[in-house]
């Protein structure tokens, strides 16, 4: 059985990796929608900072599901790293689509797609994320999570753990009550009236640039 201090390393270790990861994976797509596109557009999801909780989750998804696979033949780390990155994918289109009425991405116009969520050639991009992940940026990351000063980086891991938490109720609630606003439905309390002065739809669109509206 783990240690409490074992359970807590290993808790702060996926933390880094977690909050890594929301940063990683903006700064990659950012760059990729500027070589096939030309031109830079907001791949945040979240209000505050080039964070995406996608990103942090899928790493951490990866870390956990693969990391017993690390040794394994590089075709067997693709096929769950595709697996578990499609399935991943499709729950949190399915997901924000439930509770926003909207989705950020649509995969309709591609072959092999499902629902519009997923698709195949995303899918094999997600196995071969994975294999990457597993054999290169997963152990280099670590070594340098673990270079850290221990109190220097719990007190930060906190901090930004502080961080994350916000930035994820205020851009959930600043999202709930912009879906509120396409119904009409006017402002009754005061978070209403702060959410609608502080996060206008106009805002909202210059972050989420992608994000399309299924239903009225």
């Amino acid at each position: 059985m783990m240690s409490k201090k074992h359970l807590g390393q290993l808790f702060y270790e996926l933390f880094w990796i977690f909050f890594i990861g929301c940063f990683l994976g903006v700064v990659i797509e950012s760059i990729w929608c500027v070589l096939t596109r030309g031109y830079y557009e907001s791949r945040s999801g979240l209000i505050y900072g080039p964070f995406n909780l996608i990103y942090g989750f899928g790493a951490l998804l990866m870390t956990i599901g693969l990391n017993p696979l690390q040794h394994k033949k590089d075709k067997t780390i693709f096929f769950f790293g595709f697996m578990i990155g499609t399935v991943f994918e499709y729950i949190c289109s399915y997901f924000q689509e439930l509770w926003f009425g909207t989705v950020s991405w649509d995969y309709s116009h591609f072959l092999f797609n499902l629902n519009g969520r997923v698709n195949l050639l995303y899918s094999c991009f997600w196995g071969l994320l994975s294999l990457a992940w597993m054999k290169w940026m997963y152990p280099y990351l670590l070594i340098e999570i673990r270079k850290i000063p221990k109190k220097i980086g719990h007190l930060l891991a906190i901090f930004l753990l502080i961080f994350i938490i916000f930035d994820s109720a205020i851009s959930a609630l600043a999202l709930e009550r912009q879906a509120e606003r396409r119904h009409d439905v006017p402002a009754t309390t005061q978070l209403d009236t702060f959410l609608d002065y502080h996060y206008p739809d106009e805002r909202l669109l210059k972050i989420y640039p992608n994000m399309i509206i299924t239903s009225e």
